[in-house]
């Protein structure tokens, strides 16, 4: 029996042991030898596959063509083809990898390495992320060092303080703004990250301070995100101005919805029309009791013909509205009570005893005018 070949030997165990991925591969992909950190790596279920496939069938199907495309072209290049593509590793899930093979015309075969580079391509899209924000938002980016010089100056959101990106590079930020201002920026040094809204030349930026420490948590850097939020602040501004509009709007319409009408000397008459809630009832108090007190009126009136309906918590309102004419002196009459709304009055057991009450506008005038002119004589 023939010695094994030395050469053959070292290989194996070269592969054997070898931290690296590494392949051996045919001109059409099958894998002839590779390391075993590949296959501990790699999904084994495919690499062990009778078809021999080798890599292809662990490609992520979205890269296959690119994979296909550079193994197609390894034959006709003079230095080694490289492809990121993502591969099924042994625990089932994609991770992105870059394949680096040549062709090697005397063994007619491919020698290849893989290199785990999913950090990096996170790294690539964070900064594609990053650059898209700086490029296309008003934003200002920028960092500065331990001792307060720019480090990255830069961002759309610059035009709007009227600076152009990196500009400040390499200048000391304490130099350039006074000390009354860097305040926040101070502590962001020392370690605590810090936000806050202001305004500079009319324009609103909204700022955060970020510390970056190093392994030993000690602050080497300081990174700044400003936003410009001027426009949504004066859209804020102006929906508050719509607001307080349509406030005083409606506050016009409640006045003109419960007219306090003088209808004699020292009577104030209210005919309620309509809708009568729990906010109206809040503003006829409030209006009444004003007018009581301004006009010294000796009765006050409300005319209940124009409501057909009152929930329970607006009859309390109107109870306490005659509870409170009376304590200022006047007397509260209710007419015009519609039997549903008598009804509700019944439900809560309230004693009206002591309310006086007529059926029509015109007769609780003739009441009043009747009381007046006995009081007279």
């Amino acid at each position: 029996m023939g010695q094994p070949d030395s050469s053959t030997s070292t290989l194996d165990d070269f592969l054997l042991h070898c931290a690296e991925l590494v392949f051996i591969a045919s001109e059409d992909g099958a894998l002839l030898r590779r390391s075993g950190a590949l296959t501990r790596t790699l999904s084994a279920e495919l690499l062990d596959a009778p078809s021999r496939a080798g890599l292809a069938p662990l490609v992520h199907p979205d890269d296959r063509r690119s994979f296909d495309e550079a193994w197609r072209r390894l034959r006709a290049a003079a230095e080694p083809t490289a492809v990121d593509l993502r591969l099924k590793t042994a625990d089932g899930s994609f991770k992105f990898f870059q394949c680096t093979a040549r062709w090697v015309p005397e063994k007619e075969e491919v020698y290849g390495t893989l290199r785990d580079v999913e950090e990096r391509i996170k790294h690539e899209i964070q900064l594609k992320l990053l650059k898209a924000i700086n490029d296309h938002l008003p934003v200002c980016l920028w960092a500065i060092d331990g001792r307060g010089v720019f480090v990255l100056h830069d961002g759309k959101g610059l035009e709007a303080a009227g600076l152009r990106p990196g500009q400040f590079l390499g200048l000391n930020l304490f130099e350039i703004y006074p000390e009354e201002g860097t305040a926040v920026l101070r502590k962001a040094l020392a370690g605590e990250m810090s936000y806050f809204v202001n305004e500079i030349d009319g324009v609103h930026w909204e700022a955060w301070y970020l510390p970056i420490k190093n392994e030993r948590g000690d602050v080497t850097h300081v990174a700044g995100i400003t936003l410009d939020i001027t426009a949504s602040k004066r859209t804020e501004h102006e929906l508050r101005a719509k607001l307080e509009l349509i406030e005083r709007q409606q506050q016009v319409i409640r006045s003109l919805s419960t007219p306090i009408i003088q209808v004699w000397d020292r009577v104030l008459t209210l005919p309620l029309v309509g809708m009568f809630d729990s906010i109206r009832a809040a503003d006829v108090m409030d209006g009444v009791l004003r007018e009581v007190v301004r006009t010294q009126a000796r009765y006050a009136i409300l005319d209940l013909t124009g409501i057909e309906a009152m929930d329970t918590e607006t009859v309390n309102h109107l109870l306490k509205l005659s509870g409170a004419i009376k304590l200022l002196g006047a007397e509260g009459i209710i007419t015009g009570i519609h039997p549903a709304i008598a009804q509700t009055i019944v439900g809560l057991g309230v004693d009206l005893s002591s309310i006086e009450t007529r059926s029509t506008l015109r007769q609780g005038l003739e009441h009043c005018i009747r009381r007046m002119s006995r009081e007279a004589r």
